[in-house]
């Protein structure tokens, strides 16, 4: 049974447009207090945020309808988003419930759930939750009305946690860093992990007003990044999106290096020190380069849908430590069961520590094949098996590339959006036939 209003990361969309309005959120509290109440005396949920304006009106919401059913709120106010999910085990809470719409615009935003395991909820709790939002909305009796606390000191218990995910007695004494907080709900907690540990830390993003979350900045615009890495003769540089699940970096040079590149050095380092447990666990977008690079490390790589949570499912399928997605989700499932940008970072420095490499030599030997990404606007989400033409389509490019590359089509579960990727050894030619598969799609699915 598909579901009505979760997507691959929660609910999104535009603030003010259903379902992203106050009335929903309110019903939504409702709805999973409902579900996370059931047979629990006392139940508690915590509550975080991002930097969005709309953040505020949606905590209330939700606090609102988690109260009327009978659910005791902790509220965290900003938070990133891999913090609530390292929160909520920490205090044995009933689940943690994100206000976030990641990297999307501040005018965007989005709810989504952590489970008492820290983990992203299944897809049956999610039909769970929805079936009660079709319920008519009542409140529990006075005696048993959930109560609301502020947590004030959530920023420094993520903080040391954080810490705590490198090897004892490591610091960072010398190096120099740029971090890009995305004006989003890293801007209060990353620039205290690093400098706790010895780096020398120089800030940009980190003033946050309520509309400038992701705007020109963050790890979707990391090229704001690379110019003040090479400005400032930084080792490199950190990008962080506005919830922080998620890291772009930029070596000293200025070239970005993504979550694929992140997961091989973290993969390297961890095989040398014995602590890769399992497959390095990507997506279907992840870059073919990895795959090789991996496989001459003998490490083997196994390929999930797109979306973090199953890549975290895929983890936890084949025991698998480390996981991630080209985007920058990186899941070091033995730290946090969650993509952390923070954490990630921390482990590609780690490496970088212990075997005296910069961040652009420890990547040199991982060879990124060409890859090749539009995104076309439609008027909805569809399912693409059932379009005989762009199918079509989409083996006659497989043939021209002729085994040495791949193409994917999908839709994307946040947006209104099919991604066309292809992928192969000659660059010119996979931008020729992206742009070809592209136009086909916009010809019979676009506005």
């Amino acid at each position: 049974m598909s579901r009505a209003y979760f997507g691959t990361d929660g609910i999104r969309g535009k603030v003010g447009t259903y379902p992203i309005t106050a009335d929903f959120v309110l019903k939504l509290g409702w709805a999973a207090g409902r579900v996370f109440a059931r047979d629990r005396k006392d139940p508690t949920v915590l509550i975080g945020k991002d930097t969005r304006i709309s953040g505020y009106m949606f905590e209330s919401a939700l606090e609102a309808g988690l109260s009327a059913a009978g659910v005791n709120t902790q509220l965290m106010g900003p938070m990133p988003t891999p913090a609530i999910s390292y929160l909520t085990r920490t205090f044995r809470a009933e689940a943690g419930i994100v206000i976030s719409a990641s990297h999307n615009p501040y005018y965007d935003n989005g709810i989504k759930f952590f489970g008492p395991d820290g983990l992203k909820l299944s897809d049956d709790i999610e039909r769970l939750i929805e079936s009660e939002i079709d319920q008519p909305m009542t409140t529990v009796d006075s005696s048993r009305i959930g109560k609301a606390t502020r947590l004030k000191d959530a920023a420094g218990r993520y903080i040391e946690f954080c810490k705590s995910t490198i090897a004892t007695g490591m610091d960072f004494d010398g190096v120099k860093l740029v971090i890009d907080c995305a004006h989003g709900s890293t801007y209060h907690v990353a620039p205290f992990v690093f400098s706790e540990l010895g780096a020398t830390v120089i800030t940009m993003g980190d003033h946050p007003n309520g509309f400038n979350i992701n705007e020109g900045v963050g790890a979707t615009k990391p090229e704001s990044l690379a110019k003040r890495v090479i400005e400032e003769g930084a080792d490199f540089g950190v990008a962080l999106d506005g919830d922080g699940d998620r890291l772009i970096m930029v070596d000293h040079s200025g070239r970005i290096v993504d979550g694929d590149e992140v997961l091989f050095i973290i993969a390297s380092a961890r095989q040398a020190r014995g602590e890769l447990s399992g497959p390095v666990i990507g997506t279907l977008m992840t870059n073919l380069g990895l795959e090789h690079a991996l496989s001459k490390l003998g490490i083997g790589l196994k390929r999930a849908a797109v979306g973090d949570r199953y890549v975290m499912e895929m983890m936890l399928a084949h025991q698998s430590t480390l996981g991630g997605e080209s985007s920058g989700h990186i899941i070091c499932r033995d730290r946090i069961p969650t993509g952390d940008g923070i954490v990630a970072a921390l482990q590609v420095m780690e490496a970088m520590r212990s075997t005296g490499k910069g961040l652009a030599e420890l990547v040199q030997a991982m060879d990124k094949y060409p890859q090749c990404l539009v995104n076309v606007k439609v008027r909805e989400r569809v399912d693409l098996d059932q379009f005989d033409a762009v199918q079509s389509l989409k083996l006659e490019v497989e043939r021209e590339l002729a085994g040495q590359g791949r193409v994917l089509l999908r839709s994307s579960g946040t947006e209104p959006l099919v991604r066309v990727m292809v992928e192969g050894a000659d660059g010119g030619k996979v931008r020729s036939l992206a742009d070809k598969l592209a136009a086909a799609v916009a010809e019979v699915l676009g506005h």
